[in-house]
Parts: structure tokens; C-alpha cells; sequence
């Protein structure tokens, strides 16, 4: 219930009204069965967008510090991830990566919609940097078909560094699915993976940097 009260009712009027989204490749959603949404990453709200064009309910794996918060902030995040359906993953642990592909397989299992950054974190220019291959070896071990998504306009709407959304064009494209052969050889998913973003930077018309984004600071971040 929640989930459909923020995409209609409560965030997505004002979504719209900021993005002004334009939206191509629809068609290429599934309408049912598993499916990965991939997509790069330019700002926090990319995930509200998305969730707000795509038919189907959309799942994200959440930092399970968005679970835990202490004070208002905390309370609210909780509280919204919560209610809105999203999964609390721990990423501190060794086997973190190892829990939240499980989380992903069971999101998939269910016939759900998977939606993940497969570069990890926003990009620090705009520009696509190398991928996980976490995001494949799902598609893989499951057999889900995985769908490309290019976002742009996303970081004008939501600046780095800004409290406050702008207005903005937000432009979303989603591409053909694809589906890979199932192979646990480290070299064949890596290089899938780095196909896969080649492929969404030139349909994008960015530049792909083949090295991993780094974790964005804030000037007052303590390492």
C-alpha cells in the first residue's frame, strides 16, 4: 500500500513536476517473471525515478544502516525503507557480498524486479566507471534477463551537496534485455560486466572510464 501511496500520491507528483521525465524503451520490461534493472548511477534519487517509471514494483537492496538510525533522521529512513518494501543488507561484514547476491537471488526467485548500480556508487563526473560483476553473476546463477538503463539529468535535479532538489529534465532510457550463459569463470563474467557498461556509456553518449568510481566525501567525511 505505501509503496503505491509514494509513487502516485505523496513523492511522485513531485518527482515529475521536478524531472519532467522522459522516458524510452518501456516495452523492454518483462511485464512478468524475474528481471534486472541496471542502471548507472549520477545522484540519490536516481532510485526514486526509477521506482517511478517502471510498471512493475521495483525492489533496491538497502544499506542496513538505513535500518538502524537512531534520532528523526533515522527513525524516518527506517520507517520509509521499511514501509516502501526495500531490503536491509549488511555491507560491513566479510561476507557482505556474498549476502546481498543472496538477497538478489531471493528478491529474483520470487518473480520480482531487481533494481541495482552496478558501479557501486554515484559516479563523481557524470562519466560510467567499470562495474561490480555481482550485478551479472545474479543474471547468471538465475537466469534473469538483465536491462540497461541510462539516466541523465538526475545529478542536476540532485546536486552533490544540496538539501534542496532544482528543477531539471531527467531522460531515462531502457534498453533490450539481455540474458547470459550461466559460468562461474571469473574472466567471461568480468568481461560481460565490462561489456555491459561499455555498452550503456555509448548509448549515452558518456565516457566510459574503466576503473572503479571512487566513494564520494563530503569535506567534513572522517576517514
Amino acid at each position: 500500500m505505501w509503496y503505491q501511496l509514494f509513487k502516485y500520491v505523496l513523492l511522485g507528483p513531485a518527482l515529475r513536476l521536478l524531472g519532467r521525465p522522459a522516458v524510452t524503451g518501456l516495452d523492454n520490461i518483462p511485464r512478468t517473471g524475474p528481471v534486472i534493472i541496471a542502471a548507472n548511477h549520477l545522484a540519490v534519487i536516481d532510485s526514486l525515478y526509477l521506482a517511478l517509471v517502471v510498471p512493475r514494483r521495483v525492489t533496491f537492496l538497502a544499506k542496513q544502516e538505513y535500518f538502524t538510525g537512531k534520532g528523526p533522521r533515522g527513525r524516518f529512513n527506517r520507517w520509509f525503507y521499511s514501509v516502501s518494501g526495500q531490503v536491509p543488507v549488511d555491507r560491513t561484514g566479510g561476507s557482505a557480498a556474498a549476502d546481498a547476491l543472496a538477497a538478489a537471488t531471493r528478491i529474483l526467485a520470487a518473480g520480482g524486479v531487481w533494481a541495482v548500480h552496478p558501479e557501486g556508487t554515484r559516479s563523481p563526473d557524470g562519466r560510467i566507471y567499470r562495474g561490480r560483476t555481482g550485478t551479472l553473476r545474479v543474471a547468471m546463477a538465475t537466469g534473469a534477463p538483465v536491462v540497461p538503463v541510462t539516466l541523465a539529468g538526475t545529478d542536476r535535479v540532485n546536486p552533490r551537496g544540496s538539501r534542496l532538489p532544482r528543477f531539471g529534465k531527467v531522460r531515462i532510457e531502457f534498453g533490450a534485455p539481455r540474458r547470459y550463459p550461466a559460468t562461474e569463470q571469473r574472466h567471461l563474467v568480468r568481461a560481460a560486466t565490462d561489456e555491459l557498461m561499455r555498452e550503456m556509456a555509448a548509448r549515452s553518449g558518456r565516457h566510459y572510464v574503466d576503473r572503479y568510481a571512487a566513494t564520494f566525501r563530503t569535506p567534513t567525511s572522517r576517514r
